[in-house]
């Protein structure tokens, strides 16, 4: 059986569409569903069944991945260390959200660099949830940091820790809303201007939703893909935001911003460390999977 026809036929059950799968190989959707059809042939069974958008293994698909994921992805382990110029220097290649990474992972992580960590090599790659998982799947990661857990049995997902959100703004805002939030409710933030990382208002439609049980009727101000933009912009004064508790702290405490509201039950987020099931059994993969839940002990 041909190695490329079950490298495609992993990617695309990993991904759930032919069109992902393509993005992914860096070839075209046609070669892809060429290659599915031909290993089809091969094996006298179908492999998956195509629906509107994306498609799903049959049981023979799924039980076919199974068998020959891990020794694929143990072929690109080999490969890769057979690349490097010193076989002693291990390279993990980590991909998370990039503030929670620069902030969190990395710090923890440095130290797997040096001599303690056996002379491994970090490589870091940012992207959004769907971005991350995508390229573990496709095997551009070791180690992902996300806030979706991934569907199938192909990956691996342990929660890594959870993540408050505040709803913050800069001293003027905070006067200007004066005390009694909790009493007044979101319509007292109705008029205020609002720094969030898209249009959609995603961090602060979930703090709306959990907190007052209603959406956001402002629209954004001001829109950076980016928190600690927006911590920048909010602590200059341009409007309100919601940002992860550990993001924020150094500039609540310093009085840069103030938490307008502390409720009983602040909204959470969860990370979670994803891995290629099968891969922990690489020690460079299980020893920093390893570092960061101890490490995410103390984030808490």
């Amino acid at each position: 059986m041909d190695l490329a026809l079950l490298r495609t036929f992993v990617t695309v059950h990993r991904a759930g569409s032919f069109t992902r799968a393509a993005a992914l190989l860096g070839l075209s959707q046609p070669a892809v569903t060429s290659q599915i059809r031909t290993l089809e042939q091969q094996l006298g069974r179908p492999l998956f069944l195509r629906q509107a958008r994306g498609v799903t293994p049959t049981t023979i698909g799924d039980e076919l991945a199974h068998k020959a994921a891990p020794h694929l992805d143990a072929l690109v382990e080999i490969a890769e260390t057979g690349l490097e110029e010193d076989s002693s220097v291990r390279t993990l290649h980590l991909a998370g959200p990039p503030e929670f990474t620069a902030a969190r992972a990395l710090p923890a992580l440095t130290s797997l660099t040096g001599q303690d960590g056996q002379g491994y090599a970090l490589r870091t790659s940012f992207g959004n949830a769907e971005e991350v998982i995508e390229g573990l799947s496709a095997g551009h990661h070791d180690l992902a940091i996300s806030t979706a857990r991934p569907r199938g049995s192909l990956l691996t997902a342990t929660p890594l820790c959870d993540e408050e959100h505040v709803l913050v703004a800069g001293p003027h805002w905070a006067a200007r809303i004066g005390p009694g939030l909790r009493r007044k409710g979101a319509s007292a933030l109705e008029n205020l201007p609002v720094v969030e990382v898209h249009e959609s208002l995603p961090l602060v439609a979930r703090y709306w939703s959990a907190v007052f049980d209603t959406r956001p009727a402002a629209s954004g101000a001001v829109i950076v893909p980016d928190l600690r933009a927006v911590l920048s912009c909010v602590a200059s004064g341009a409007g309100l935001a919601v940002l992860p508790r550990y993001l924020c702290a150094p500039a609540l405490k310093s009085g840069e911003v103030v938490a307008l509201l502390d409720p009983a039950v602040p909204p959470l987020r969860t990370y979670f460390l994803v891995v290629r099931t099968g891969t922990l059994a690489m020690t460079h993969i299980a020893r920093a999977h390893e570092w960061l839940l101890r490490a995410a002990v103390d984030w808490a």
